[in-house]
């Protein structure tokens, strides 16, 4: 199966961003509008996952959210892979926020 894959400078500003990385990730720096549900929960979550928009899945650097939006769209979902991750988001100067405080940063 091919997954979509999109560059991060080009996902769309209102798009449903699905951040699949582990809790401390997740909380050194994020996309501001994101939704974070780690890959090891989503099998349990997907129901949270809207099926009716395309869905920009995004992890570190792109493998984990390939294998999830793989997985989203043999269920049926329109999932779309973030090329890079979160480290091709910082590095086109996307927007970043964290949960600590501090300036937002790709662990």
């Amino acid at each position: 199966m091919t997954v979509p894959e999109i560059e991060a400078k080009d996902v769309p500003d209102d798009a449903y961003l699905l951040d699949v990385r582990e809790q401390e990730e997740w909380v050194a720096g994020h996309a501001p509008g994101a939704v974070h549900i780690p890959m090891s929960q989503i099998q349990g979550r997907v129901d949270e996952v809207p099926g009716d928009r395309t869905v920009y899945v995004v992890c570190r650097v792109g493998g984990r959210s390939m294998q999830v939006a793989a997985w989203l769209s043999r269920l049926g979902r329109e999932a779309v892979n973030v090329g890079g991750g979160m480290q091709s988001w910082e590095g086109a100067r996307r927007a970043m926020v964290s949960e600590t405080g501090q300036p937002p940063y790709v662990a």
